[in-house]
This record gives C-alpha cells, structure tokens and sequence, in this order.
C-alpha cells in the first residue's frame, strides 16, 4: 500500500534516476563493447549497400556503349555482311577456281580455316582499294540509327526486367534462371521493335550486288535509306520490312546466353569487390584496373562463346534480308526452306560464312559496349 501513495511513488522514480544517471556516467566496459560495434556494422552496411540505378540509367547507358562499338568496328561489319551473302560467296568461289584452289570443305579444318583467314582480309583490303576508305563505312547511317535504340532498348529492358522479375517472383534475390528470363524478354523485344532498321542496312550494303550485275558502279538500286523502306513496302507490303524477324528471334538465343554469361563472370568480380570491401582496407588502382578489367574481358568473352555456338542464324538472318530477284521472287522464304538451299547449294561451310570478321568486331565491341 506505501507503494500506491504520492509521495512512495516519487520515491521510487528519484531512487530509479539516480541509478539511471550513475551508469550512465560510469563508462563500463560492457557498455562500450556494446556501442562501438553497432556503429561499425552501421559503417560496413552503408559501404556494402548496392547504388540505387535508375531505370532510364539503363537506356542511356545502352545507347553511348552501342554508338561508340558501332562506329568503331564499321569496317568488320561491312566485310561480314558481304561474306555472309550468296554473291560474294560465288564471287569467292570462282576465284578459287580460277586460281586452282581447292574449296575449303575438302581440306583439313587448320588449312581451311586458314585458307578463309587469307580470303576475308584479302575483301578487306580490296573494299579499300577498289571502291575508297568510305566504302568501309557503308550502312554506318542506318547501323547506327539501329544500333543506339536497339543496345538501349536492350540494356533498358534487360535491367529492368531484372529487377523487376527477381522482386516478383525470387524475393528480390538475382540468379541463372532471373538473368535467363530477362535476356529472352529483352533479346524479343528488341528484335520486333528494330528489325525494319536491320532489314535496311542489310540491303544498303547488298547494294553493291546489283550495280555490279549491270556492269556499272553509279546504278544503284536505293538511293538512301528512305527510298530502300519505300521499294520495300510497295514491293512487298509492310511484312516485307520484318523478313528476317524469325531468325532474329531464333537469334534470341546468342544475347540470352551472352547475358547469363556475363552475369556468372561478374559475379566472380563482385565476389572481390565484395570482399575488399569487407576487410576495411582501402581501395587501390589496382583493385579498380582488376575491378573495370575483370568485365570488360567478361563481356568479350561472353560475347566469344555466345557468338561461337550460335552463328550460323546470323548468315540465315541476312540470306532472308536479301532483296527480291529481277523475276520479284524471293529466292529464301524461311528459316528451314533457307537452311536446306544453303546446305544443297553451297554445302554446310557457308553456314560459317564471314564467322572470322564477325568474331573480330563483335568480341571488342561487346567489350567496348559493356566498358562505355
């Protein structure tokens, strides 16, 4: 009962302040122990927190790493384009045997493979001599107006779609299979929203096929890209600026497994980064050379490995670009009709066709890509 009287209560509360003031006065030792940690862990938490990236970071980001590979790997992906049609490899074809050459598909595959080493820089050297440095450049204008918005529309969707997948459906934790859905997600709609600026530049730099045929160099079938869209569409109606788009899904594959790629050989840097981190000790240049390097050399050799295993759509993709014959027909009209008159009429190797210049520009440019 003294308890529940005014004057007990006020008791009480100045004997529970008095002890309140003494230990706070008193620096023990359990005391401290338990304060300096909670400060340190705060420290390491604000050190280890993941930058919030924007979503438009992604598009911009995209587009300057698309723009700055494109213009500077220009000349590979002329030579490509060219050694990946029908008339250039009939073209190659009867130099050999003018020259009495054996075709490289009867050869052992290091003689073969060398024998298309010296033959792709030999068009490489000829596109200069013959027809100017310029020539090198041809389709730049419309590879880079496809180049910049499909790279950003590829890393904007594919960033996003990251986020966006592995907070919905995996507790907001990234893995194989997060990276797996976002990179189909991106490579679909990044080949439906560009593939009329692809089917351009395909047949710009075709061009050349046909004023050849006529014996004159100024007879050009398109003048520009504009008037290549307005040919297309009144031959061929507004499907005929999505030839191709099968493959170019089929090609999904290529930039899904370039992607999951990418993700597991950065998760090695980051796993560094992470522990650097951890230890409390301060960054040095070397760790950030190692840090920038580790990848830059994961995009290209991603990039190497995706490429590798899944080339032979891109020679399908541009067979199905080609323009119609002088009769209006077009002579390839599917992915399977496509791969079987390639395979009857030019055997298994054209289905590699341009595989060494397309290796030496994509490599460094998924490189200079992921690095801008």
């Amino acid at each position: 009962m003294t308890l529940s009287s005014p004057t007990a209560r006020l008791g009480k509360l100045e004997i529970q302040g008095t002890i309140s003031d003494d230990e706070s006065r008193s620096p023990t030792p359990t005391a401290s122990a338990a304060k300096v940690p909670s400060k340190n862990w705060a420290q390491d938490d604000k050190k280890l927190e993941k930058p919030t990236v924007r979503p438009w970071a992604h598009l911009v980001a995209g587009g300057i790493g698309g723009m700055t590979s494109t213009f500077l790997t220009s000349p590979l992906d002329v030579l490509k384009t060219r050694l990946q049609s029908d008339f250039y490899q009939s073209q190659i074809a009867a130099t050999r045997e003018a020259r009495g050459i054996p075709s490289p598909s009867t050869l052992s595959l290091p003689r073969g493979a060398s024998l298309h080493f010296r033959e792709t820089f030999q068009i490489l050297f000829s596109v200069h001599r013959l027809e100017g440095w310029r020539a090198l450049f041809k389709g730049l204008g419309p590879n880079l107006i496809g180049v910049v918005p499909a790279r950003a529309i590829n890393f904007y969707t594919y960033g996003n779609g990251k986020r966006i997948i592995s907070q919905q459906f995996n507790d907001g934790k990234e893995s194989p299979l997060v990276h797996l859905c976002a990179a189909v997600t991106a490579g679909i709609v990044t080949g439906t929203t560009t593939n009329p600026i692809w089917l351009v530049k395909t047949r710009l730099q075709l061009d050349k096929n046909n004023a050849e045929r006529a014996g004159a160099k100024s007879n050009r079938q398109y003048k520009n890209s504009v008037d290549c869209i307005k040919q297309t569409i009144r031959a061929e109606g507004i499907r005929g600026l999505y030839r191709g788009l099968s493959a170019s899904y089929l090609g999904v594959t290529e930039s899904t497994l370039q992607w999951v790629l990418y993700e597991q050989m950065k998760s090695y840097v980051n796993t560094r980064d992470e522990k650097i981190n951890t230890s409390g000790r301060a960054r040095t240049a070397w760790d950030n050379s190692v840090s920038w390097i580790g990848r830059i050399g994961a995009a290209g050799t991603a990039k190497f490995f995706a490429a590798l295993s899944t080339y032979p759509h891109e020679v399908i993709r541009t067979r199905l670009r080609l323009a119609p014959q002088a009769s209006g027909k077009m002579k390839y009209t599917g992915i399977v009709q496509c791969f079987r008159t390639i395979y009857r009429e030019e055997g298994m190797v054209s289905l590699y066709g341009g595989l060494i210049p397309h290796m030496l520009r994509v490599v460094p440019s998924a490189a200079i890509m992921f690095g801008m």
